[in-house]
């Protein structure tokens, strides 16, 4: 049944295909998942998703494609203004039709995030040990205080920083000790998943490298479900099994992720694919190359293909004909009317 509500709170793997239900029910469902906001502006239009216990999915796309608003919607953690529809099932339970204390309850237990962009996250004027108890202390009545604090210095080693760090304010922090320090708050209740929005924005390659490997290793140590959300390819094909690629709100090609990221099916995919380095790669010794054009207005869907005014390869029908994702092989389905052709050369994806 289809809830509709409005937020209330401020080497190819082996992987299942995320498209066709098999076995037990999966750690989350995302059915038809559309929001609007203000009532006309859609940021997220009917995407499905599917992660396992164990899973790591990642989302790419350019700024203004939907990631972060899904990313909030999968919470609730929207505005008032936003609309949702479709279902959203942790464990089996529509998030979307949850009462305030049960969602409440599900919030950093049941799945918890990494919000984008540490420095704004953290509160200013708390100590990070106290910021990584509240939670345990809100999710757990037996806890206690002097409890809750020993559980953050375990939680803040577990990520690779002293628990003495427990007593420093964000400001006396790196960024990438700060980014840990939001990674320990996020596994403070044991949830069974983390949703990471931009995990690595503005923080040095060096630092980037340590955080995602940190990520692996806690999502393969505890069994948890993973969302990473970015706009590199390239990062997410080295560390999901799955990815899905959104633009103007849609999930426009899915599959196992390094799949994805070396043939990608639908044109945008490739082009996101090339406007990266592939370092230490002999057969690519071409410069990365830019998509020209910029993300439609949400407010202003261009008609037919969404992409087809920045699509090389674009036909004629596509300026008045939507695609819906179809198979294309390999356990990967795109939204393109030539999936079903031959791999468009490469300098006519991104010239």
């Amino acid at each position: 049944m289809t809830a509709t509500t409005t937020t209330t709170g401020p080497e190819p793997s082996a992987s299942p295909d995320l498209s066709k239900p098999v076995g037990d029910p999966p750690l989350l469902e995302v059915r038809n998942l559309t929001v609007t906001y203000g009532g006309t502006v859609p940021a997220v239009r009917g995407v499905d998703l599917r992660v396992e216990a164990g899973q790591k999915l990642g989302i790419a796309g350019e700024s203004g494609c939907g990631k972060s608003t899904l990313a909030l919607a999968l919470l609730r953690l929207l505005p008032a203004t936003a609309k949702l529809t479709g279902e959203i099932l942790l464990d089996g339970e529509d998030v979307l039709t949850m009462k305030w204390g049960r969602l409440r309850a599900v919030r950093w237990a049941g799945a918890s995030i990494v919000f984008q962009g540490a420095m704004h996250s953290l509160n200013a004027v708390h100590r990070v040990g106290d910021q990584i108890a509240e939670p345990i202390l809100l999710h757990n009545a037996k806890a206690t205080p002097a409890a809750a604090r020993r559980r953050a210095g375990e939680l803040l080693e577990q990520v690779g920083l002293p628990a003495a760090r427990a007593q420093a304010y964000p400001h006396e922090l790196s960024g990438g000790q700060r980014q840990r320090v939001m990674i320990a708050m996020a596994l403070a209740c044991d949830p069974r998943l983390i949703i990471a929005d931009e995990p690595t924005t503005a923080l040095d390659v060096m630092i980037q490298a340590q955080i995602l490997r940190l990520i692996e290793q806690l999502v393969a140590d505890q069994d948890v479900g993973l969302i990473m959300i970015s706009h590199d390819l390239a990062v997410l094909a080295d560390t999901c099994d799955r990815l899905s690629v959104m633009y103007a709100g849609r999930v426009v090609e899915e599959g196992p992720a390094r799949q994805v990221y070396a043939e990608a099916r639908h044109p945008y995919g490739r082009a996101l694919s090339t406007a990266f380095p592939r370092i230490g790669d002999p057969a690519s010794r071409r410069a990365p190359r830019g998509l020209p054009g910029d993300p439609p207005d949400p407010a202003a869907l261009p008609g037919g293909c969404t992409f087809h005014p920045r699509c090389p390869v674009a036909l004629d029908s596509c300026a008045t004909e939507d695609q819906e994702l179809r198979e294309a092989g390999g356990e990967r389905r795109a939204a393109c009317v030539l999936v079903d052709a031959p791999a468009a050369d490469d300098s006519r994806s991104t010239s």
